[in-house]
């Protein structure tokens, strides 16, 4: 068992989330950065997917009511060894300071979070509202059973830089110039930013279509553009559809997660997947054809 003396700005147990239930308007959740927190798993013997904590720009203290193993990956904080397994006797209280670079960190305790799952998973959707409530203090949470060996292995911090994606599948909805300036501009990240989506300051995108676009799929990464040209990147506990037009999708989530309000960005084309040689039309690998523009 641990008891959250200070949650910090924002602590919500996560694990790698609800995939597979769009259909049904459930967001796919789990933590923002899941190869940290998949990391910091493995560091204690756990399955990748058990539950732990994402902590939002440190401050978390807690207390173990019983020893402990615990690692903490993702954004290096003060206060607790970083990388590696570090077992604590029964009592021990962490407290975790800001991290100098990064947002996010993961605390992985060994046996797992065993809190109750919901739609079989037992992350915290800020969106949705379902799983656990963001925690606050007082908060107890039961830990579950130890499995595996505690890893030696060792964690680098997060590193941002610029972001690989790739156009579409809205993207003919802006102009040539607008392509132009996702991948050339700077953008920075805005105070609004949160686990639904990194909303950006920087050059506005321009509309080659006027038209009003009808709800469709969309997925976290997503790279969605609103009536304001600013684009939002959108993360773990994103809607499952939206209105306005995608220009592009982020390839690798888990990096973003780790941008902090302030902190500037670049996006770079990453280039087309490739086919196998017997790929070609009607074949699986084949691109499908891209939907027509409203009123064409």
């Amino acid at each position: 068992m641990i008891e959250i003396i200070e949650p910090g700005p924002l602590t919500t147990v996560q694990d790698l989330g609800r995939p597979g239930l769009a259909a049904l308007g459930v967001p796919r959740s789990g933590a923002f950065d899941r190869a940290a927190l998949a990391l910091a798993n493995r560091l204690v013997g756990n399955d990748e997917a058990a539950a732990g904590l994402e902590i939002t720009f440190g401050g978390l203290a807690l207390r173990g009511h019983g020893p402990l193993t615990v690692a903490l990956t993702g954004a290096a904080c003060a206060g607790l060894e970083f990388g590696a397994a570090v077992s604590l006797p029964a009592g021990a209280v962490v407290r975790l300071g800001r991290p100098a670079t990064g947002l996010r960190s993961y605390l992985a305790v060994r046996g797992g979070l065993d809190v109750p799952p919901v739609l079989g998973s037992r992350s915290t959707d800020t969106l949705s509202g379902l799983g656990p409530a963001p925690l606050r203090a007082g908060d107890r949470l039961p830990v579950g059973a130890a499995a595996g060996e505690v890893s030696g292995a060792s964690a680098a911090p997060a590193a941002g830089g610029s972001f690989a994606m790739r156009f579409g599948p809205r993207d003919d909805w802006f102009t040539p110039a607008a392509r132009d300036l996702l991948v050339t501009a700077e953008w920075t990240v805005r105070s609004q930013s949160d686990r639904i989506g990194l909303r950006l300051d920087g050059p506005p995108l321009e509309r080659a279509v006027a038209d009003e676009l009808p709800s469709e799929p969309t997925l976290p990464g997503a790279i969605q553009v609103p009536p304001d040209g600013r684009p939002i990147v959108f993360g773990p506990d994103a809607p499952v559809t939206g209105g306005y037009p995608v220009i592009a999708v982020l390839l690798d989530l888990a990096a973003a997660a780790q941008l902090r309000p302030g902190e500037r960005l670049r996006f770079r084309p990453a280039p087309p997947p490739a086919l196998s040689p017997s790929a070609g039309a009607g074949s699986p690998t084949s691109t499908p054809p891209r939907p027509p523009r409203p009123g064409s």
